[in-house]
């Protein structure tokens, strides 16, 4: 469908095949009743002499017009209950993210490897105030991307500082509210490398529309590049000097700090 952002991920594509066969199913009942309508109203007018029929009530006819729609229901809803149940599958997580939103932006704790960092708006100021044209990403960008690996089932712990928010990414099918001391999940398995954008949709305060979110998918090879360039030298060295084992875990964790200086109350996972 034209009008849908095209899917990158497996539950994205269920729902995609879902909504395009329910809107032919519906679309069908749409065509055959009005049809029906139509057709009746013109070949039994009265000036062709057509007389309505006086009886009252017809048993068939009650029966027909209960029978079929529930079984189109049934129909649509073994599917879509079916679907529902797959999206709640967060279990054998490969990734688990922690997602925290704040007036106005985000905080992503990685609770695997523990690389955390905020995420900002970074549309130019210039822009938001029409001085200069606006770009392509307009209200789009951040300062700091959320970088995931391929071809990996990523676990989502969303929750909020302050009001509620909402975590929206089109593309990847994951759409959760950020309710403060309330931690909601969902997960994605995202197919295709590349950039992926969202925003909050939960109306949250004056910067509202200041809430962007970036996900760039990228191979395992980048996300573990990735991880251990973000993760503190003296950490490693302590990896290092403990001897960890094969497929050792990178402990990384960037300086975190809020323009208050308040420490973070959202709810700590592990």
């Amino acid at each position: 469908m034209g009008n849908l952002p095209t899917p990158v991920t497996p539950i994205g594509e269920g729902i995609l095949n879902l909504h395009n066969w329910i809107l032919l199913i519906c679309t069908i009942i749409f065509v055959g009743v009005f049809g029906v309508m139509f057709y009746s109203l013109y070949a039994h007018r009265k000036s062709k002499g057509h007389k309505p029929s006086q009886f009252s009530h017809s048993t068939f006819a009650e029966i027909t017009w209960t029978v079929i729609p529930t079984l189109i229901l049934i129909g649509m809803a073994i599917p879509s209950t079916a679907m529902l149940i797959k999206m709640e599958d967060t279990s054998e997580a490969d990734l688990t993210v922690k997602i925290t939103g704040y007036q106005w932006k985000w905080r992503y704790d990685y609770l695997d490897s523990g690389v955390q960092f905020y995420s900002n708006l970074s549309t130019d100021r210039n822009e938001i105030l029409n001085k200069n044209e606006k770009g392509e990403n307009y209200l789009l960008e951040v300062d700091n991307q959320v970088v995931l690996p391929v071809g990996k089932k990523i676990r989502f712990l969303i929750t909020a500082n302050d009001v509620i928010h909402s975590w929206w990414v089109p593309q990847l099918a994951v759409k959760k509210d950020a309710i403060p001391g309330f931690i909601n999940e969902v997960w994605t398995k995202i197919n295709e490398p590349g950039i992926y954008r969202g925003q909050c949709t939960e109306l949250c305060g004056r910067e509202h529309g200041f809430m962007p979110v970036v996900v760039k998918a990228v191979s395992q090879e980048e996300f573990d590049a990735w991880v251990a360039e973000n993760a503190p030298k003296e950490e490693q060295a302590e990896e290092t000097q403990s001897g960890g084992s094969g497929g050792q875990t990178l402990v990384a964790v960037n300086a975190i700090s809020t323009e208050d200086g308040a420490d973070d109350p959202a709810p700590a996972i592990r």
